[in-house]
């Protein structure tokens, strides 16, 4: 087996923290990144892995965060499972809606400053998609990435998750060539920890006990994290494209032509000037 070294962010709790278990057991090198020190340092100790703060709602925090991990000599995975479901309507230090930034940009950040450290390793990178692309999820649009218009929190969060599904194709179509290569995957609807701030509706889903909602075992999300870590692209599972286990994970406004996915590429890199 070869071993790999699979960086996961939001790794301190939830599918993340699952994930790092099961690819460790599997006798594969990770490296935590989480928000919570206490939390973050307590699955670093239990699986004697290195480990990594970083606070998402703040982009200078990503910004070093890249810094550290080039410190590595090679990263296989980058799994940007980091992310969250917020009720109000907040912008960040940063001057973005922090749906957004949480989701998708912070995660495009990461990835863009560590381009050449991939490209090196060969590497996959991993988003975390969500039902909530076709629950929620509106048709693209560019000059609202921000959800100024018709704000709703399921709204901002269905949004993101399909930018993370765009991010993926696009990924693969500019950075294929160079051995980067894109996968997204759908947890199903999970009990965790990242509703806690999520509407009223939205925290009963993702809270109450199992045999009342059909929830989706932390262990099998985060199986098909682990699936795509381990797996060839091209080989395991087509690059670019995202899953709900062994099948295709379909947008019902899916983008034929990948205008959306490169608008969105040009817009983030814009924003945060890496054009």
């Amino acid at each position: 087996m070869d071993v790999k070294r699979i960086v996961i962010t939001g790794a301190s709790d939830g599918i993340g923290a699952e994930a790092a278990r099961q690819l460790k057991k599997a006798g594969h090198q990770v490296v935590i990144v989480g928000r919570s020190p206490e939390k973050t340092a307590r699955i670093a100790k239990e699986l004697d892995s290195p480990y990594h703060l970083a606070d998402y709602a703040k982009l200078s925090d990503v910004r070093r965060l890249a810094d550290e991990l080039k410190g590595y000599d090679r990263i296989d995975v980058l799994a940007n499972n980091a992310g969250g479901l917020l009720n109000d309507r907040k912008m960040t230090e940063d001057g973005f809606e922090i749906t957004f930034q949480l989701n998708l940009l912070a995660g495009f950040l990461l990835t863009h400053l560590l381009h050449d450290k991939l490209a090196e390793s060969d590497a996959t990178v991993i988003q975390t998609a969500s039902t909530a692309a076709n629950s929620f999820g509106q048709e693209y649009d560019g000059k609202d990435l921000n959800t100024e218009n018709g704000y709703s929190a399921t709204k901002a969060y269905g949004n993101a998750k399909l930018e993370t599904i765009l991010f993926t194709r696009e990924l693969e179509r500019r950075w294929g060539s160079e051995g980067i290569h894109g996968a997204a995957f759908e947890p199903g609807v999970v009990r965790t920890n990242f509703a806690a701030h999520a509407p009223l509706m939205l925290r009963a889903v993702y809270h109450t006990p199992l045999k009342y909602f059909m929830t989706t075992p932390v262990e099998k999300s985060a199986t098909r994290l682990t699936r795509l870590a381990v797996g060839t692209p091209g080989v395991d599972f087509e690059p670019g494209m995202a899953y709900s286990e062994q099948d295709r994970f379909l947008v019902w406004c899916e983008d034929q032509v990948d205008a959306w996915g490169r608008d969105l590429w040009d817009q983030c890199e814009g924003m945060l000037n890496l054009a």
